[in-house]
């Protein structure tokens, strides 16, 4: 698949633009999935100006998606329409702490960094991020969580660049969090977040991600080419139980599977392709549905368009 060339006209409505513009350019290698095709132009910008710069100078109709990691993300083989922005580098990575055991960190920083930054620094009740497999702008943006805690309940305020290049703040209560959700504009870029945290001993926090990485470790496949937790836990129930319940425990469709260490996480045996993941993911709901009547809701993020005449390779079921 490849996409007609946007890349000159970004230039031509941005000549001032700084960061790093490609066309089609690759991106299944940075998603932790290793799977979908080709952003339609790929920009990297400098820093927020230029960020704000070439926002303001896009068409309204042109399409705009932010990612991340790509930890909890499939892109469709058939690639990413528009401009895909992906922040990095330290305008967008930077973890400072602040008085008051505040912690700013940058959009783009991993999870896990800030975790450490905090422990390091003595600042308590930001340790659940260590179980976090992504960067700070997608766990605002979905309130992500792990091990007792959420982004709601630490976060002050988050910072971010709307369509027309204008700077935004949202307040905790402005990003209206619910489980694995919230209601932030889907317009927005969002560019860094201040947390509050509390004072603790830097020996004890750190312990307390030890006990989470072990955790990790030895609950969930983080070696593998996943991408998290699949779907949502439905309200006083958990995924994993209702999908070993449907007996979708170690299902396949080619080389996409359902975990075997743990249901809740497909993974990318080597040659799946978006469509299968997908298509096993579409299976284990339908199961779930028929077994115990529950409509699992996807977790992981799924963007793209799908490749036209692809077939699924082989048909579901044990290897």
């Amino acid at each position: 698949m490849k996409f007609p060339d946007l890349v000159d006209e970004v230039k031509a409505r941005a000549p001032r633009l700084r960061g790093r513009l490609l066309a089609n350019a690759p991106i299944a290698e940075t998603t932790w999935f290793r799977v979908g095709g080709p952003a339609q132009a790929l920009f990297s910008p400098a820093d927020e100006d230029d960020l704000a710069y070439v926002l303001a100078a896009l068409p309204r109709e042109t399409p705009v998606t932010t990612i991340g990691l790509g930890s909890n993300l499939i892109v469709r083989d058939g690639g990413v329409a528009g401009v895909v922005i992906r922040l990095g580098g330290r305008a967008f990575g930077a973890v400072e702490i602040m008085d008051g055991c505040r912690v700013s960190a940058g959009a783009a920083a991993p999870d896990q960094f800030v975790a450490k930054a905090a422990a390091k620094a003595g600042v308590d009740g930001l340790a659940f991020l260590r179980g976090v497999p992504g960067s700070i702008g997608g766990s605002v943006v979905m309130n992500a969580g792990a091990h007792g805690g959420e982004i709601k309940d630490a976060l002050i305020e988050a910072h971010g660049l709307d369509r027309a290049g204008a700077r935004r703040v949202f307040s905790r209560a402005d990003m209206g969090f619910s489980y694995r959700h919230s209601s932030a504009p889907a317009d927005v870029v969002f560019t860094a977040a201040v947390f509050q945290g509390r004072p603790g001993e830097p020996a004890a926090i750190e312990a307390e991600m030890e006990r989470i990485t072990r955790a990790r470790e030895a609950s969930q496949p983080i070696r593998e080419k996943t991408g998290g937790s699949t779907f949502k836990n439905p309200p006083g129930l958990k995924a994993w139980e209702l999908i070993d319940r449907a007996g979708c425990r170690g299902l396949r469709l080619g080389d996409a599977e359902v975990s075997t260490m743990h249901c809740n996480f497909l993974i990318n045996r080597g040659q799946a392709r978006a469509a299968d993941l997908e298509a096993l993911g579409e299976e284990v709901r339908r199961r779930v549905l028929e077994t115990s009547g529950v409509a699992l809701e996807w977790e992981i993020k799924r963007i793209g368009q799908a490749l036209r005449g692809a077939s699924l390779r082989g048909a579901i079921g044990r290897q």
